[in-house]
């Protein structure tokens, strides 16, 4: 097979040999761009973009952590009253006229408002998730008057 390589090439003119020489290096240039130097290129920038990408995650979870740590360290005082008492004079405080009250043991609660704005609403909620009351469930319905009702379950944290 190379005999008859070599015997066909030894018969073209020193023309079509020089042209034959420049078109296998042209060949071999482009076989060796396309089945190396393009794949590690690729490989490379994917590698860079992934690094980035975990660089970023990276920061965002230790900054999560970080504002986790801040907030295990800010715990409220306990509260000294039971939760339904605390419940009803803080809402008595912010104005709420609380529609029911019932106990659900003694660190839950579920109230239920029947009309309040939904900013101070939502901004007492989050002063009762300051003092360390959380919000297990919320749900809200729209009364058609610019105020909403909502029946609330109320828990104190870490119970």
């Amino acid at each position: 097979m190379i005999g008859q390589l070599r015997l066909w090439f030894a018969g073209r003119s020193l023309r079509e040999k020089r042209l034959l020489v420049v078109m296998m290096a042209l060949a071999v240039l482009v076989l060796v761009w396309a089945a190396i130097i393009l794949p590690v290129t690729d490989g490379l920038s994917s590698a860079r973009t992934r690094h980035a990408d975990a660089v970023i995650r990276l920061a965002e979870t230790q900054a999560r952590l970080k504002a986790v740590e801040a907030l295990q360290q800010q715990r409220p005082a306990p509260i000294e009253a039971s939760l339904e008492a605390v419940i009803r004079d803080r809402a008595n405080e912010a104005g709420f006229a609380l529609a029911s009250l019932s106990a659900q043991g003694q660190d839950r609660v579920q109230i239920t408002i029947a009309s309040a704005r939904p900013g101070p609403l939502f901004g007492w909620i989050a002063g009762l998730e300051s003092a360390g009351i959380l919000v297990d469930s919320l749900v809200t319905t729209d009364n058609g008057d610019r105020t909403i009702s909502a029946q609330i379950t109320l828990k104190v944290r870490g119970q």
